[in-house]
């Protein structure tokens, strides 16, 4: 399969990379520093802060699929980085007629309002007494800002027309991949409060050949 892959060397974007490419994949790393990326990888050097039509074309024409790991470098400071480079990746893949594309969103953005989405559920089914009541509230804000624009992210692959998966892990770790994992469409996982940025790696690429998760926002989480 032929894969580009955005934010390839970002946390869960290199997890992408290394395994698309340990499993045969004929891949297209999307990064702003090409030397963080092995020579035998095929690279596209772009900045989605400053976004580039033609290179973004270049790297998406011809793919299978587009995933992307796009992230701020820190969250507490983001800045419409995911959305605004997202949006500038649709728009890409419109252009060349390049449909699949499974992108990293988070938990909470499940009852986070949107422009397009201003009424969420209060809550998330999945959410415990003390998830609801007391880390969620607490979460939410202090990263207000990140996950409102990931919110506004999920509204732009909504209307794209693309056959769309985000997928919404809850925090993030750096354990080894396992393969074992639970998933759960349009909403959360209930006392699933951690997973390895390998297996939210694994999932991405695995998703690609299953489509009931087109059009779907993912909970997945141990």
């Amino acid at each position: 399969m032929r894969i580009t892959i955005f934010a390839a060397t970002g946390g869960i974007g290199r997890c992408v990379l290394d395994q698309a490419v340990a499993a045969g994949h004929e891949v297209t790393a999307v990064v702003r520093d090409p030397g963080r990326v092995p020579s035998t990888v095929h690279t596209v050097r772009a900045d989605l802060s400053t976004v580039e039509p033609g290179a973004l074309e270049a790297a998406v024409g011809g793919a299978d699929a587009v995933l992307s790991g796009l992230g701020p470098r820190n969250a507490r400071q983001a800045k419409a980085i995911t959305s605004s480079g997202t949006k500038a990746i649709i728009d890409a893949m419109k252009a060349t007629g390049t449909r699949r594309i499974v992108v990293v969103s988070a938990a909470p953005v499940s009852t986070t309002p949107s422009p397009e989405r201003p009424n969420p559920p209060r809550h998330d089914p999945a959410e415990g007494f003390l998830m609801r009541n007391v880390l969620t509230p607490i979460v939410r804000r202090v990263l207000h800002d990140h996950y409102a624009d990931l919110a506004i992210m999920e509204d732009a692959l909504r209307a794209s027309g693309l056959d769309w998966t985000s997928v919404r892990p809850p925090k993030l770790t750096d354990k080894p991949l396992t393969g074992r994992y639970r998933v759960a469409y349009e909403q959360n996982i209930h006392a699933g409060p951690s997973i390895s940025r390998a297996d939210v790696a694994h999932y991405m690429l695995a998703c690609l050949d299953d489509p009931t998760s087109i059009g779907h926002c993912v909970g997945i989480a141990t």
